[in-house]
């Protein structure tokens, strides 16, 4: 564990959109706050492209491959979810229980809490640039191989994520 739970961290996304910011909730997640901040630190997410779109629902990053099959090369527990998957909020992405690794996604929709069961954790809310969360969510999507329409059609990424702790 490298992060300190009584401390607040907080993460700054730059996305070729835009730079969205996000308050982490150590205390509430911490295995998934500590995973996110040291793939962060060591510039995992620099490049990684939002590679899943659904406006109104969520828009998904963090594969390094760039397809939705990649991570870090290990998985990690499922935390408890306390909260609502309100339009902000950043969980991580999984294959079913217990497959958490560096493949997370932002709520876009105000009812996805009703829609999605809690088993992804949330570890962190956006609290500044929701515009450009908005942007993200509103680029054109075509089917993806599995024929959901979720494939961008415009290359959107993240540039780079620092973390600020106090």
């Amino acid at each position: 564990m490298k992060i300190d739970a009584n401390k607040t961290y907080t993460a700054k996304i730059t996305t070729t959109q835009g730079e969205m910011t996000a308050t982490l909730l150590p205390k509430e997640a911490p295995m998934t706050v500590n995973n996110f901040v040291f793939l962060a630190r060591e510039g995992f997410y620099n490049g990684v492209k939002f590679h899943r779109i659904i406006k109104g629902f969520m828009v998904q990053t963090g594969d390094p491959v760039g397809n939705g099959s990649g991570g870090p090369g290990y998985t990690f527990v499922d935390e408890p979810v306390t909260s609502n998957y309100d339009k902000g909020v950043l969980a991580m992405a999984n294959r079913g229980p217990n497959t958490n690794g560096s493949q997370f996604f932002v709520v876009h929709g105000d009812d996805v809490g009703q829609r999605l069961p809690k088993s992804y954790t949330i570890f962190g809310k956006v609290t500044q640039g929701i515009e450009v969360l908005d942007q993200i969510a509103s680029v054109p999507v075509a089917p993806s191989a599995g024929g959901e329409a979720s494939a961008p059609q415009q290359d959107i990424r993240i540039t780079k994520v620092d973390i600020e702790e106090r």
